[in-house]
Parts: C-alpha cells; sequence; structure tokens
C-alpha cells in the first residue's frame, strides 16, 4: 500500500494530471441529475477531480474528504474551507445530508469486504432519498489492456478484487440502493511502459509482489526484455456506477 501522506506531492503528475482529472469528473457528473445541491466526494485525494467537480455547476456546493492529511491539504489548497479529514468507513455527518455522494478510486484500496460493506452504507446512510451514489469499480481489470506487458504480468499473484463490479453492486443493494446506470472514461497518461512498471514493481505497487522478491526479480527481468522501454502502451479505460436511494 501506498503511504499517500509521502505520495501527495507528486501524486497528481504520476495519475495522467487534469486531462485524467477532466475525464473523471466529466464522467461523474453525466451520473449525477442536475439538480444535485450538495455533494460528497469521498477519498478526494489532492481535489484535482474535487475541483473540477465544485466549479463544473454554479448550484453545486461539493465538500472533500480524505482520510490522509497530505492528501486533504492540497485539496484543501484547491478548495479553500470545503475539506475535511475523514474516515469514509465512519463519515463525520448526519443522515440525508448530501444529494449526491462520489467515491473515485477509492473502493479498490480497503483492506476487504467488511471495509468496502462499510463504505457503502456510510454513503448510503448520508444520502438524502433520492440521492445518488457513484464510484468507480474494476480499477486493477482496467489496466489490463492486453498489452505484452500485461502478457509478462499474467501470471503474477493478485489479490482479489475489492471493488468488483458484482460485489459493489451486492453491497449497494444491501443497503436499498438501486441501480442507476453506468459510465466509463480513459485514464489518461496512465498507459504503462516496461521500464515505469519495472519501477512500479520496485516501489511495491504489486501489492503481491514485495520489492526484492525472487518472484518480482523475474518479472522485473521480463519487463526488462521487452521491446520500447519507455513507450506507454494502452490507457486504461475505467468504469463507474451509480445507484439511486429511493425516494420513498
Amino acid at each position: 500500500m501506498l503511504d499517500y501522506d509521502k505520495e501527495a506531492d507528486a501524486y497528481d503528475a504520476s495519475r495522467g494530471g487534469e486531462p485524467r482529472a477532466r475525464a473523471a469528473a466529466d464522467a461523474v457528473l453525466g451520473l449525477i441529475p442536475a439538480h444535485t445541491g450538495r455533494l460528497l466526494d469521498l477519498a478526494c485525494g489532492t481535489g484535482i477531480v474535487t475541483r473540477r467537480l465544485a466549479s463544473a455547476r454554479p448550484g453545486l456546493r461539493v465538500t472533500g474528504a480524505d482520510l490522509t492529511y497530505g492528501m486533504a491539504r492540497m485539496a484543501a489548497a484547491r478548495l479553500p474551507g470545503a475539506i475535511v479529514l475523514a474516515d469514509s468507513r465512519r463519515l463525520p455527518f448526519a443522515d440525508g445530508t448530501f444529494d449526491a455522494v462520489t467515491s473515485v478510486w477509492l473502493l479498490h484500496l480497503l483492506d476487504d469486504a467488511q471495509d468496502v460493506r462499510g463504505v457503502v452504507a456510510e454513503c448510503a446512510r448520508v444520502l438524502r432519498p433520492g440521492g445518488v451514489y457513484v464510484t468507480t469499480v474494476d480499477k486493477a481489470a482496467a489496466h489490463d489492456v492486453g498489452s505484452d506487458i500485461d502478457e509478462v504480468l499474467a501470471g503474477r499473484p493478485r489479490r482479489a478484487a475489492r471493488d468488483a463490479a458484482v460485489l459493489v453492486e451486492e453491497y449497494a443493494a444491501q443497503c436499498g440502493l438501486l441501480p442507476a446506470g453506468p459510465a466509463r472514461f480513459l485514464g489518461h497518461g496512465q498507459g504503462r511502459s516496461p521500464r515505469r512498471t519495472a519501477a512500479d514493481l520496485g516501489r511495491g505497487w504489486f501489492t503481491m509482489l514485495p520489492p526484492g522478491d525472487p518472484l518480482t526479480e523475474r518479472f522485473a527481468a521480463h519487463l526488462a526484455a521487452l521491446p520500447d522501454q519507455d513507450r506507454p502502451r494502452a490507457d486504461p479505460v475505467f468504469s463507474l456506477r451509480s445507484f439511486r436511494k429511493p425516494a420513498g
């Protein structure tokens, strides 16, 4: 797991920057009704997407929440007075506070199914009746674009996806939320190159491949043998799901 306090300053540059943030925000807004008044953006990170959500519609009041101080500090510089430190599993808001809740690139980070259920339940709790919850799903799978890099990594050990769409839909249903539609967006600047992927292995970004482990080193050697070491392969396409809280 990354240390997001340490990663905060360089995070945006390593994650596609403004083009990816624009694509994410546009896709999220496409799933949120035009009349939405208050929106909570969970795991807002540096606020790069949150700021775009806030500026897209004049009547939309956006609050960002993140667990890590480093990320929240950067988000607060982008949206002064609108960012809080909060654990998504125990939100400091009353029932029915928001017309919409978003969690972009959050659920895949959680440790187990209980945590994912807890976050989805909290999102449902703070939604008003008729409100909408929007979240990314299947993040890890989006990075498998059929490239030669994916062929090299195909046999690596993988952690079970915490944000698998079928599971998130199940948890949402348990909380009384109804499916309200999907969306997709391009992860600009996220296409892997062999050299960058080997560096990510060395940093521990692949959770089941510890740095220095013989298996990790074997994968790194295979990556080093690929052609076009610095050419990014195709960008991933990320998936969103939206859910509505019944009005009755």
